[in-house]
């Protein structure tokens, strides 16, 4: 991956579980094959439960960021 490459944004703070997986999920749907999605989650379930629930369902999740007051996660589809 380049460091140019520009991931797709998607803010879900605030979204509570499951809504927050579904979401995200959806959004992988309509992307293109091995394009790359960050989502802003927030700290407690929602950074516990999304990335391991993607990876179960086949997704790639790169990186997993703490940015003090949300997490960004970046997932290839």
């Amino acid at each position: 991956m380049s460091q140019a490459e520009e991931a797709l944004q998607m803010d879900l703070r605030g979204t509570p579980c499951p809504i927050n997986f579904v979401r995200t999920k959806l959004k992988l749907e309509q992307m293109a094959e091995g394009a790359l999605l960050e989502v802003w989650l927030d700290p407690g379930e929602p950074i516990e439960q999304v990335p391991d629930s993607l990876t179960m369902e086949g997704y790639t999740v790169e990186s997993i960021e703490d940015r003090s007051s949300f997490f960004a996660v970046k997932i290839r589809r």
